[in-house]
């Protein structure tokens, strides 16, 4: 009887998890279509059954805030987690430093690898902005040596790379263009690192 009781409320768990997950995956796709509706020219009136925004600002802080509420309600669901990561991301465009880093280091610390990839990445690039030059480059650097499927090994390398030319850290650079041209010959990034070099000689 005990293992039938524990069974059923561990499937009650379940099933309660998966249905609010799907309704925090419904509301999400709504704040990602806001994320994504069209900028309208400057002057150009609103029309009712055309959603637009007027700027960036205004279309990213209508989005934050959806992905605010979803991260609040459901922030025991995957959906809900990665709407935290998406306000994190929309707080970073809207020059919220404090918040982008706050709701990003809770994303770089998940038990998803996928998510804490995708965190560690957009903090790093809050940290270049913010001129915190040491975290940055550590982030960069636990992201080659833990590439995942949606951050591979070689975007943290060009994106390291990048940081460096930007700091005129040539050497430090023109030492992972090398790399990764060695390690992708064939592949987009390889070119790219060719033509970077190039450029840096």
């Amino acid at each position: 009887i005990a293992v039938v009781v524990i069974g059923a409320i561990a499937f009650g768990g379940w099933y309660y998890i998966n249905s609010q997950d799907e309704k925090a995956s419904l509301e999400l796709s709504v704040a990602v279509r806001t994320l994504e509706t069209p900028l309208r020219p400057a002057g150009t009136p609103a029309q009712p059954d055309l959603p637009s925004y007027e700027s960036a600002t205004e279309r990213a802080t209508a989005a934050r805030k959806q992905f605010q509420a979803i991260a609040d309600k459901y922030s025991s669901t995957h959906t809900g987690k990665m709407a935290r990561y998406l306000v994190g991301v929309t707080s970073a465009q809207l020059g919220d430093n404090a918040a982008a880093e706050r709701n990003l280091q809770e994303s770089a610390s998940s038990s998803d690898s996928q998510l804490e990839s995708l965190g560690k990445i957009a903090l790093a690039s809050v940290y270049r902005s913010e001129n915190k030059d040491s975290q940055a480059v550590d982030l960069y650097k636990q992201l080659i040596d833990k590439p995942t499927e949606l951050v591979s090994k070689v975007t943290s390398q060009l994106e390291l790379a990048s940081f460096y030319e930007s700091r005129q850290k040539a050497d430090d650079a023109k030492k992972l263009y090398e790399q990764i041209q060695k390690d992708n010959p064939q592949s987009e990034a390889g070119s790219m690192a060719q033509r970077r070099l190039a450029e840096l000689k």
